[in-house]
């Protein structure tokens, strides 16, 4: 499985994203996600882990020893995913990354009967080097599901109250850790590594809805859906 060789700089933040070979789906069920998901705290950890010990176990009472790198924000769509992270360990992005995309794809392989790639050569990343960048990458990510109910919604726009039900449903994304559900999942988030953009779910909420009013205006990035 090929990975990212570029170095990425300590303290600095990126955004991360793959998808599937060919763009084939890599999430065919709910228990899919949820594996990735519980997979995204365990790999960003020092210690080894063996799922099979730890798969009905609650996450807070998993040791994964110290986090490798910070993640701010995540979003899992059918045939790609996305996350927003903080490189806070010499490395430790690329460890992370290594580790969850083979766990996750000898779990894939292995239940659905496959061999070779689940994911392309390498995972992208864009670094976030301006403050605005970052804020809105935290928009982008928890957005991304929208083009479920509106592939051109940055075109057409959507009503807020059916986005904002609809993504209250989506287990996929951390949004329901930034909007107020409690939930073990978010203890995959570490909040403190980025800067304090949100005071509350409300603020959360009114700074990504902005988007959703067309014309889009937010910064060009490569379609991954």
């Amino acid at each position: 499985m090929g990975i990212r060789k570029s170095p990425f700089a300590v303290g600095e933040y990126y955004h991360l994203y793959s998808r599937g070979v060919d763009k084939r789906k890599i999430f065919l069920s709910a228990d899919d996600e949820n594996r990735f998901i519980r997979l995204l705290y365990l790999c960003n950890g020092t210690k080894p882990i063996i799922y099979r010990d730890m798969q009905n176990q609650l996450l807070l009472s998993i040791e994964k020893g110290e986090s490798r790198t910070a993640i701010g924000a995540y979003c899992l769509m059918q045939n790609h995913f996305h996350l927003l992270v903080k490189e806070t360990t010499e490395g430790g992005i690329t460890i992370f990354m290594r580790k969850l995309l083979t766990a996750y794809s000898s779990y894939f392989n292995k239940k659905y009967d496959r061999a070779g790639s689940l994911f392309g050569s390498e995972f992208k990343s864009v670094h976030l080097d301006t403050d605005e960048y970052l804020k809105y990458m935290f928009s982008y990510i928890h957005l991304n599901p929208i083009k479920i109910l509106d592939s051109e919604w940055h075109v057409n726009g959507v009503d807020r109250q059916q986005a904002e039900a609809f993504l209250g449903r989506y287990k996929g994304s951390s949004y329901p850790d930034y909007s107020g559900q409690g939930r073990e999942e978010s203890l995959i988030l570490n909040k403190l590594a980025f800067p304090e953009y949100f005071i509350d779910s409300k603020e959360f909420k009114s700074n990504i809805f902005e988007w959703l009013s067309p014309p889009f205006q937010g910064p060009s990035l490569e379609n991954w859906g």
